[in-house]
């Protein structure tokens, strides 16, 4: 004899639901396009200035301190709590700053691109929270002709989580990470274990750059990786290449 058992789900805490949203956000699946791009590090291996993946792992930690710990990881520590307290006006001056501090061509379509598809995929799925689906909305119509930055974008989806901000810089610097490994797996290239070996690098480098970024004002936030800024715009023209940065 066979006996049918149904057991109840609990419901989900609002902890585990955070983390779980955050989590969707650093995903790879995240429709974005993320994997399109490498930000400058195609240009470097085809300058022979990385070829290896010890050259890479170094060459990503020093764009994680010197790039994103002091710019779209600043400006998201900023923007989260910009949203969270419907602050629109401080949301679209963190928004123009990244606009007005991408080096290249090549960067600003990254984070134009990447941000605009972030937004459009919050507008297609069920809102998170429903009180953000006006904040949504309002983003939409204040931000017009200004297209939506990836860090502004992205704030925007961990604003409707009740996650601490620290946990939403984590996760879209653990996103950026993947995704630069997976780039320097094709560009090098290299193999998986080696690439597991680029991410846990930055995964230990990660929380550091995240508490600098969390502590960081206004007048100390900047975008100034020069030889990255030189290495992406020869990309723009480079003959052959698997990524569009």
């Amino acid at each position: 004899m066979t006996t049918d058992t149904k057991t109840t789900p609990t419901a989900m805490t609002t902890e585990a639901h955070d983390r779980l949203q955050l989590m969707w956000l650093a995903s790879p699946a995240l429709p974005v396009g993320g994997f399109s791009y490498s930000e400058g590090l195609e240009a470097a291996v085809d300058a022979d200035q990385v070829t290896t993946g010890e050259q890479a792992a170094d060459w990503l930690e020093d764009q994680l301190w010197l790039g994103q710990a002091r710019s779209d990881l600043a400006v998201l520590a900023q923007a989260i709590p910009a949203w969270r307290a419907g602050d629109l006006a401080r949301a679209c001056e963190l928004n123009n700053w990244v606009l007005h501090t991408r080096e290249t061509s090549e960067l600003r379509q990254q984070t134009q691109q990447t941000g605009r598809s972030l937004l459009e995929w919050l507008r297609q799925v069920p809102p998170w929270q429903p009180s953000m689906a006006e904040t949504v909305q309002g983003y939409i119509r204040t931000m017009q002709p200004w297209p939506p930055t990836w860090p502004v974008a992205f704030a925007l989806a961990a604003a409707q989580t009740t996650a601490p901000v620290r946990d939403g810089l984590l996760a879209c610097a653990f996103g950026w990470a993947e995704n630069m490994a997976q780039a320097a797996i094709k560009a090098v290239p290299l193999g998986q274990t080696a690439g597991q070996r680029i991410l846990a690098r930055l995964v230990q480098a990660i929380p550091a750059a995240v508490d600098h970024a969390l502590h960081l004002p206004d007048d100390q936030r900047q975008a100034f990786t020069p030889m990255l800024a030189i290495l992406s715009a020869r990309h723009e023209t480079q003959y052959s290449r698997l990524f569009r940065s």
